[in-house]
């Protein structure tokens, strides 16, 4: 398998653009309801910008003697219903985004689980799965957030940035002119920070995925960390990507927190101005009714600050949103499988495979397996062994489609594996591998996994062939006990239940990959010994790492540096004294040493 390589750790500014445009093209499945949110906040947001408007002509109406208390009373009512159904059009508004972005929330995680079923293995081996976790939790709620909050204030700011400067020309378009050359000024402070700010967002969400990945890597293998004492290690290691973390973090959220304060600052400067200016007029006037028209504008001045400052607000929270969709958008656009354009299937298989001419790598440039052919007859068990890296488990890969051979192919029964749809090519073989994969359930339910419509006598059969089914029977619950992470089933165990697994499966073929490799030699003992009743009468590839478990293999495979060196049964190659006969002598040395 080639080697684990992390995602880069230093993000390049990416396209603002495409980003938010892959945002908003979400929303298409649900343009009927965002219309309607939209139009909600936007009479939401008229009738408060009309608020400050009545409540001028009440003020006249004090300010002109006698007073008028119907007059005033009736522009008091007016206030009233005007405030009562701006509150049920904005909560129905945010009542119909929460309801919005839940759903595309939902439909964005649909779709990356339906993507990872899609994409070939190579995506993995380069990709953390922490990563990939941070993609479908962290970059998605904060997405939906965005969605929820950010889209709702940015129609309210716009309607209003639209509207109150007419509401305020209405009143004195000297103060409304002098009042507006704030809007420059804060749109050209905003674009300066966001451009700024962008890239220390991205970084953010990017460390995000990297710390998480770390996290998952070393949790998952804490035994390992604690049996190395690689604690420190793993420490330092989260303190660098963490450093990464808090730095990008700390710059995005300074520069995009300087927003409120510098508009602020410009729209108090503002505030000031229209006071005086506004004085100014009335004095030139000699107009009482006009200082009711200053108190008015003095607070759509305030109202106007609103917008600008949540503008800044969303901006900055729209990068942050910007960079979590870019990542959905990386993952849902990276290239899949390439499909199935064939769907040709055996009448009968007989288990007869064929490698001819095989060459593969895992990048283009680095071949690993060169010109490989070899032939497996039906019901022949063949080992393949060989040192590390030499392209054993590679060689599956290829067999089972989770790589596409670079040259040459293979065959089953004289048919292309290319012409055979991967699901189906896949149910041909059973899997046996070194590393025991059990989900939580019921022991029924994991040894069902691939023939769920399997009777519990076939079950317990398998099981009794699998040399598992009395350790079952001692376990509370028998085959209904439910295993977990803290269940005490050893490692040899689990590999007879996934022995025991493949037995009910009952495939024509059979992959083993170095199923004894960490086991005991009397656990050894009793999966070779399933094993041998798993393989009987099927085609079988076993990877070996203990070369005495495969004695009775009727062809051995002796691979180095991905080419095949030897072929022979053991003896034969034993008596060539070649390569093999070096590996088995070496494992023979090993042993009398560690029973010395």
């Amino acid at each position: 398998m080639p080697p684990f390589a992390r995602t880069a750790s230093a993000a390049k500014s990416k396209d603002f653009k495409a980003s938010m445009k892959f945002l908003f093209k979400s929303l298409k499945p649900f343009r009927l309801l965002v219309a309607i949110s939209v139009i909600l906040s936007v009479f939401s947001t008229v009738i408060s910008i009309m608020g400050p408007y009545v409540l001028n002509l009440m003020m006249e109406e004090i300010v002109e003697l006698p007073f008028d208390f119907g007059e005033i009373g009736k522009f008091g009512f007016i206030l009233i219903g005007m405030y009562v159904f701006a509150f049920g059009t904005g909560y129905f508004e945010h009542f119909i985004m929460a309801k919005v972005s839940s759903k595309i929330s939902e439909d964005f995680r649909r779709k990356i689980t339906n993507k990872i079923n899609t994409l070939p293995l190579s995506y993995f081996d380069r990709h953390s799965f922490g990563d990939l976790l941070s993609r479908m939790t962290n970059d998605i709620d904060l997405i939906g957030q965005t969605l929820n909050n950010s889209l709702p204030n940015l129609i309210t700011s716009v309607t209003m940035l639209i509207g109150i400067p007419v509401m305020m020309f209405t009143l004195s378009w000297e103060l409304t002119l002098f009042s507006l050359i704030e809007i420059p000024l804060a749109i050209g402070l905003i674009m300066l920070i966001v451009k700024i700010s962008q890239k220390y967002f991205i970084r953010q969400q990017k460390f995000l995925g990297d710390i998480n990945g770390h996290i998952e890597e070393i949790y998952s293998s804490h035994n390992v960390v604690k049996a190395f004492n690689g604690e420190e290690k793993a420490i330092r290691q989260f303190d660098t990507i963490n450093t990464k973390l808090r730095d990008s973090g700390r710059k995005s959220q300074f520069l995009s927190s300087l927003m409120m304060p510098t508009i602020n600052f410009i729209g108090n400067l503002i505030y000031v101005g229209v006071v005086v200016l506004g004085a100014y007029l009335a004095i030139a006037r000699n107009d009482l009714v006009f200082i009711t028209s200053i108190i008015t504008f003095i607070t759509y001045i305030r109202l106007f600050n609103q917008p600008i400052a949540q503008l800044g607000s969303v901006f900055s929270t729209l990068q942050s949103a910007a960079a979590a969709s870019e990542r959905v958008m990386e993952f849902l656009n990276e290239k899949d499988e390439v499909p199935d354009t064939n769907s040709v299937t055996l009448p009968k298989v007989r288990g007869k495979v064929e490698f001819k001419n095989v060459s593969f790598g895992y990048e283009k440039d680095k071949t690993i397996i060169h010109n490989f052919s070899f032939t497996a007859l039906p019901g022949q068990k063949i080992a393949i062994v060989g040192p590390t890296g030499a392209g054993k488990t590679t060689l599956v890969n290829l067999l089972m489609r989770f790589y596409e051979v670079g040259e040459g192919e293979i065959l089953i029964d004289g048919v292309s594996t290319k012409q055979m749809q991967r699901t189906y090519l896949r149910s041909l073989f059973g899997m046996v591998l070194q590393d025991t994969w059990l989900f939580e359930g019921t022991i029924k339910e994991n040894l069902k996994y691939a023939s769920p419509l399997a009777s519990d006598e076939t079950m317990i059969k398998c099981a009794k062939m699998a040399n598992v089914h009395h350790f079952i029977t001692t376990l509370p619950g028998n085959y209904d006990m439910i295993l977990t992470e803290d269940s005490m089933v050893s490692q040899g165990q689990k590999q007879l239940l996934t022995i025991a697994r493949a037995m009910i499966q009952n495939s024509p073929m059979l992959i083993l990959d170095e199923a004894t490799s960490s086991v005991d030699t009397r656990t050894e003992q009793l999966i070779q010994s399933a094993m041998d009743r798993l393989t009987k009468g099927r085609t079988s590839f076993v990877i070996a790492h203990r070369l005495s478990t495969i004695r009775n293999a009727d062809q051995i495979i002796v691979m180095n540096n991905g080419e095949i060196v030897e072929i022979g049964n053991h003896d034969t190659l034993l008596e060539k004294g070649g390569f093999y006969a070096k590996l088995y002598a070496s494992q023979f040395d090993e042993n009398n040493e560690s029973k010395e």
